[in-house]
């Protein structure tokens, strides 16, 4: 059995930037064990499936996500780069994909040289933060939030961009990962989000994180339009609108390889 795999990089601008998703068209759901191995054998913070289907004669496509660890519920750049792939190799003609996903219904607009994605608005609420999270960090926070992520507020970019977590410490957090995030210099804010208990030390550009820091950032700047900048190695820029209970991030996206799994 031969399956076609795409690799791109979401929310950049060219390749080795932003933040690489495997994308895998398939024509039927295989079973999630193998779902899972390819995961694993690709080793990027996740791998994309999706299959075509119809509700009432309107296109829309199954899609799943996978990191090297397991099944996740929300990924914005794998879904930004399906997109990509759905408009750019495999002759997607429709103005708006929609997805549907383990998230509910998930649409993708093309808007000039990149993509528009209409992902749920995630909260937050202020907590005391647990242990493992600060003997993690390393230095003491200004706020700790909690909600699909601990977010984790500092004092300035300079302090994000030079943080050196202990991964080891997050690896039984309770919640998903740790975003950590600041005021920016030339944009409205920045962050840099970790994963260890999915085998994703650091995300480069993880879209779903900002459906939870584009309305923390809202309610500080009394903006809905937002700028950001994820400060990884391989770095990425979003643009973050809030419209009632749901953000629109505005990326672009790159090819790197195409190929095929051979089983």
């Amino acid at each position: 059995m031969k399956i076609s795999i795409y690799q791109v990089d979401a929310f950049a601008s060219r390749v080795f930037e932003g933040n690489p998703a495997a994308v895998c068209p398939l024509g039927h759901w295989l079973n999630d064990d193998l779902l899972q191995d390819i995961a694993e054998a690709n080793n990027l913070s996740e791998t994309a499936f999706m299959v075509p289907a119809e509700d009432n004669g309107e296109k829309e496509i199954q899609l799943r996500w996978f990191t090297p660890q397991g099944e996740v519920e929300l990924c914005g750049h794998a879904t930004l780069a399906s997109a990509h792939v759905l408009y750019q190799h495999l002759g997607f003609s429709e103005p708006r994909i929609r997805f549907q996903t383990r998230s509910g219904e998930l649409t993708v607009t093309k808007t000039g040289d990149g993509y528009c994605l209409d992902f749920p608005a995630l909260a937050s609420a202020e907590v005391g933060p647990p242990t493992a999270l600060l003997a993690g960090l390393g230095i003491t926070p200004r706020t700790v939030l909690a909600g699909s992520d601990y977010l984790v507020v500092l004092k300035n970019e300079a302090e994000v961009k030079s943080l050196a977590p202990d991964y080891a410490a997050w690896l039984n957090l309770d919640l998903r990962g740790v975003i950590v995030t600041a005021p920016g210099t030339d944009v409205d804010f920045v962050s840099r989000c970790f994963y260890p208990k999915y085998r994703v030390n650091e995300d480069p550009v993880t879209g779903s994180a900002h459906c939870q820091l584009a309305p923390y950032w809202q309610a500080q700047l009394g903006r809905d339009k937002l700028t950001a900048r994820q400060l990884s190695p391989r770095t990425g820029m979003l643009t973050c609108e809030l419209k009632g209970d749901r953000v629109l991030l505005t990326g672009r996206a790159a090819d790197y390889m195409a190929g095929e799994i051979t089983l």
